[in-house]
């Protein structure tokens, strides 16, 4: 970097205490060479010894500042602090757990410097994820593809990345309060490049995304960035409708022009339950929109902290 700004480095954490020595151990030497830098771990409200091993990092090396939210509000929560409270003229975001190699960073900079905003690590191999994990992921990325029509999402693609300031200000303008960021990210349309990597094993520790915290990841992705769901209900509805019009057609004509009994009970009952289950499912979907709203209209704050090494008060995230 020719002009040596300042790169902050944001780092949310659940219960990362036996990875933190390994990601500093790593992530330090490849950052030295950068210039003035700064690392800004978040703990979202772990419940092992995350925020002491936090406290040693920063007596230390008063480089490796920290946050400590009052509870865990999520990892997109925590991530927005993050960047809400970061110095940096860039700002790269990775996880804790060591999957995403630090020493990718350098080339992650390295395209930013020929002016792009937005630079994201694109997955090549997974090494160490279950392929049931490994598929629904590429099933999710190429989903979003065609459920989200004024912006492109990256495939494949994490929330490891580097982004300029104007990108980091763009995205802290955003005030909803469920959020993706990376669907963010992308849909703020900044010039972006990527680079392309192989995602190593996690170093220590237990995932804390399981399939329950992936599905709910994927409903706030398609919520907050597609009606497509309820275009679907709408045309769903309006099917079973023209359906249920053609059989009454039927019926009628069988009834008065043919003098035909009408049987079939099984098939009511069936028809009832299967219309009782759509409406229920498009109730569902309505649902999950108005909960939505109902999160927006009370503008609770997205995190509190409850300590933090650095006494700057950061820009309002929204």
């Amino acid at each position: 970097m020719p002009d040596r700004p300042l790169i902050t480095v944001v780092v949310p954490c659940l219960n990362e205490e036996a990875c933190l020595p390994l990601l500093v151990d790593r992530l330090v030497p490849v950052l030295e060479p950068l210039g003035t830098w700064e690392v800004l771990f978040v703990d979202d409200g772990s419940t092992d010894g995350t925020l002491a091993a936090l406290r040693s990092l920063h007596a230390r090396d008063p480089r490796l500042h920290f946050l400590s939210l009052s509870r865990n509000f999520g990892h997109e929560a925590a991530t927005t602090a993050g960047m809400a409270h970061a110095r940096g003229q860039w700002v790269a975001l990775i996880d804790a757990d060591l999957q995403d190699p630090p020493e990718v960073l350098t080339a992650l900079l390295a395209r930013g410097a020929e002016g792009f905003d937005v630079v994201t690590a694109r997955r090549r191999a997974r090494s160490g994820e279950r392929l049931s994990k490994r598929l629904t992921s590429a099933l999710f990325y190429r989903a979003m593809t065609l459920l989200v029509d004024d912006f492109e999402l990256p495939l494949d693609t994490g929330d490891f990345r580097v982004l300029s300031r104007k990108a980091v200000d763009g995205f802290l303008r955003m005030p909803e309060r469920n959020r993706f960021v990376r669907g963010m990210i992308a849909w703020s349309g900044y010039p972006t490049a990527e680079v392309t990597y192989e995602r190593d094993a996690r170093a220590a520790g237990e995932t804390k995304y399981g399939p329950l915290q992936l599905a709910a990841l994927a409903l706030d992705a398609v919520i907050g960035f597609s009606t497509v769901p309820l275009r679907i209900s709408s045309w769903l509805g309006i099917s079973i409708t023209a359906l249920a019009a053609v059989g009454a057609i039927v019926v009628v004509v069988q009834r008065l022009f043919l003098d035909l009994d009408i049987e079939g009970y099984a098939f009511q009952t069936v028809s009832m339950l299967v219309l009782g289950g759509v409406q229920l499912v498009m109730l569902g979907v309505l649902g999950e929109y108005v909960g939505r709203i109902y999160d927006e209209v009370k503008r609770r704050p997205l995190y509190l902290v409850a300590e933090a090494s650095t006494p700057e008060k950061p820009a309002d995230p929204g």
